[in-house]
């Protein structure tokens, strides 16, 4: 199966998703950044469908799946995973969250731990502020005619200096992306960041975990992913040289990560 599906949980909104690899291996499910599709996750799945049965899914608000009105929140986000698993009959999967993704992971360590095996958590934090600053990101993203300035925003968050200057055909990828997301859904998921504070129960996570960073990262800095590994029993932590987006910009690095610790 590699075409788009759907399934509609319980608030009435349709979450896509679409597994590419053997439905005979294990799963493992992908869950990208806000502002991207599943398909952020294109240069790694011929690699990972090899190993795994690889699923991934649109957030609510983005790509194929609904986008309901108002705030979003990261339960409902996390919820939205579990209602998909059920669908789908799938009790336990490796998760990878990269970003918000990330966001989701946590929660999901916390609040349903009997539902991952092992879980990577990338490029992310357990709280970001403040909510002035998502505030005003939401107000901004509504009042614009088009997703244009906001998406090379993002792009210069996401990627290093050299790359954009060099304009590699990465950039036009993920421009393409940032393009066709609803406003109404990033200001949405937007929402779901400014209201998320997992700072004090990520330390609940029992499951074992990897978390990745991003050594020039400006969205979730480094710092964040250190505060997250020393409070998770047990975590690994890898510093990858790389900005926001590492399984992009680093993605040797950051499959070699993954695959020595899911092994």
């Amino acid at each position: 199966m590699s075409e788009l599906n759907f399934v509609t949980v319980g608030d009435g909104t349709r979450i896509a998703y679409r597994f590419d690899g053997d439905a005979r291996k294990p799963v493992l499910m992908l869950s990208n950044s806000i502002g991207t599709t599943l398909h952020m996750w294109d240069g790694q799945i011929g690699e990972l469908s090899r190993h795994f049965r690889v699923l991934r899914y649109d957030f609510r608000g983005h790509g194929g799946s609904s986008v309901p009105a108002g705030a979003y929140s990261l339960d409902r986000l996390g919820r939205d995973v579990i209602e998909l698993l059920d669908a789908l009959g799938l009790g336990r999967v490796h998760f990878l969250g990269l970003s918000l993704g990330g966001f989701v992971g946590q929660w999901l360590g916390i609040h349903a731990p009997e539902r991952i095996d092992r879980l990577i958590l990338s490029n992310t934090s357990s709280h970001l502020g403040p909510a002035s600053y998502f505030d005003e990101r939401i107000a901004a993203v509504r009042q614009a005619p088009d997703m244009a300035e906001t998406a090379e925003t993002f792009l210069n968050n996401w990627f290093p200096a050299k790359m954009m200057a060099a304009n590699e055909p990465v950039i036009g990828e993920f421009r393409a992306m940032l393009l066709t997301i609803d406003r109404q859904g990033l200001a949405g998921l937007f929402a779901a960041v400014r209201d998320a504070d997992l700072r004090r129960t990520v330390a609940l996570i029992s499951r074992p975990t990897l978390v990745i960073a991003g050594e020039h990262d400006t969205v979730t800095a480094a710092s964040h992913s250190e505060l997250i590994a020393a409070a998770v029993p047990g975590a690994k932590l890898v510093v990858l040289p790389a900005v926001h987006l590492s399984n992009v910009e680093y993605p040797s690095g950051f499959m070699q990560a993954m695959f020595d610790f899911l092994r």
